[in-house]
């Protein structure tokens, strides 16, 4: 077993240093990710440097460049620098030519201070691990793996792809939000006006009549005076206190998974998200163990992917798992929640086969098409519900607002 001096980022951006014993520089990574920690560089480290274990804090590198640099930038980056790299175009010339015809200031600082890092030679790996904004835990943990392995233009194929399968996900998902958003946003809007411009006008018009009117009619002038006196003033802070409010629970850890937890419990919706989370955990497994990462520490940084806490707790207990002997598809069965059984099966035949990092890739794939078809369905369901929910309210005021000249024309008869 050989002892490893590293440097890593902390979750807050401090930078830590230390020293661990492992089988190898792969195993070493593994370990720091373990930790919760960003690697930075990882080396073998001398008997003097083993003798003592430093843990330096400082802030992130001095020398990052100043401005922003967008993720559509950081993929053109790894795509071009893959295409490079598959040409035949050696790295460090590749990221000259990257720094040279980038038209982003901010974008060729970063590339310009990565090209030096590697001129300097520091592993491309380390080098992207300084700027944990733009290049995240799981890229750098595969562009590292693909060093090793020799296969880093095939590492970058593979991040750019996931990446761009992850945006169009996630495209879809907020494209099937839209139009019920609208339409919700549409209903407070035209109740609201009636409430207070066009309720009043029938009021000043009942009161002249002096005539009793009915309950229903009642209750919508009683609500529509609130609204337009003080009192709607003072309902409209105590509901964006508790917007305020609200929000500041979900910051937190226990609002947070109180949230997931009534969410993954609502008809339909629930089976949505859990479909979400099992195509993004599928996705980056199965990528990462493709780019030779270890299985452990795959799935640790595929459990961040998920991107809902109690899913994860779940997923975080199959780990524990697999650290005692357990096969993959035998720990996760215990999610149900997120892994049908179906899934599971598939995955017990690829571990059998030596061909997970595929078949969990081809899941996602599949089960992306599913999530797809079940986002139509619940936009199809929401959409007559909320336009029935809409016109209710509606037609509730005018029916109110009609009782009153009904029972005028009654009378009059």
């Amino acid at each position: 077993m050989t002892l490893f001096s590293y440097t890593a980022l902390s979750s807050d951006g401090k930078s830590i240093t230390g020293t661990l014993p492992a089988d190898s520089r792969a195993a070493a990574i593994a370990a720091v990710i373990g930790k919760g920690l960003h690697p930075v560089k990882i080396q073998e480290a001398s008997a003097k440097d083993g003798s003592k274990k430093t843990i330096a804090l400082a802030t992130t590198p001095a020398g990052a460049p100043k401005g922003r640099v967008t993720q559509k930038q950081v993929e053109n980056f790894t795509r071009e620098l893959a295409s490079l790299l598959a040409g035949g175009v050696p790295l460090a010339r590749a990221l000259f030519l990257l720094k040279r015809e980038s038209k982003s200031p901010a974008a060729q600082a970063l590339w310009s201070q990565i090209h030096d890092d590697v001129i300097g030679g520091t592993p491309l790996g380390d080098a992207l691990a300084q700027h944990p904004k733009q290049f995240s835990t799981v890229y750098v943990a595969m562009v590292r793996a693909g060093e090793a392995g020799g296969f880093l233009d095939l590492v970058l194929t593979q991040i750019s792809e996931f990446r761009t399968r992850e945006q169009d996900l996630k495209g879809k998902v907020k494209a099937a939000l839209v139009y019920p958003c609208v339409l919700a946003f549409m209903a407070v809007g035209v109740v609201t006006f009636l409430m207070i411009f066009f309720i009043p006008t029938f009021s000043t018009l009942f009161n002249s009549m002096g005539s009793k009117l009915p309950l229903l009619t009642q209750m919508i002038m009683a609500t529509s005076n609130m609204m337009a006196s003080r009192y709607g003033l003072i309902f409209l802070v105590g509901l964006i206190l508790l917007v305020v409010f609200i929000r500041r629970g979900l910051n937190t850890e226990t609002g947070r998974r109180r949230f997931e937890r009534i969410v993954l419990k609502t008809p339909a919706v629930g089976n949505v998200v859990a479909f979400f989370a099992m195509v993004r955990f599928c996705r980056m497994l199965g990528t990462l163990l493709g780019a030779g990462v270890p299985l452990v520490a795959s799935l640790k940084v595929a459990k961040e992917a998920i991107g809902n806490r109690t899913l994860s707790d779940t997923v975080a207990h199959g780990i524990e798992e697999v650290q005692r002997g357990e096969s993959l598809a035998r720990a996760l069965g215990s999610s149900e929640r997120l892994f049908p059984s179906s899934v599971v099966e598939m995955i017990a035949i690829a571990e059998e086969t030596a061909r997970l990092d595929k078949e969990l890739v081809r899941l996602s794939i599949a089960y992306e098409s599913e999530l797809d078809r079940n986002l139509r369905m619940l936009v199809a369901l929401a959409e007559p519900i909320l336009l029935f929910v809409m016109a209710g309210f509606i037609g509730t005021i005018v029916i109110g607002m009609l009782l009153p000249i009904f029972n005028i024309s009654e009378l009059m008869k």
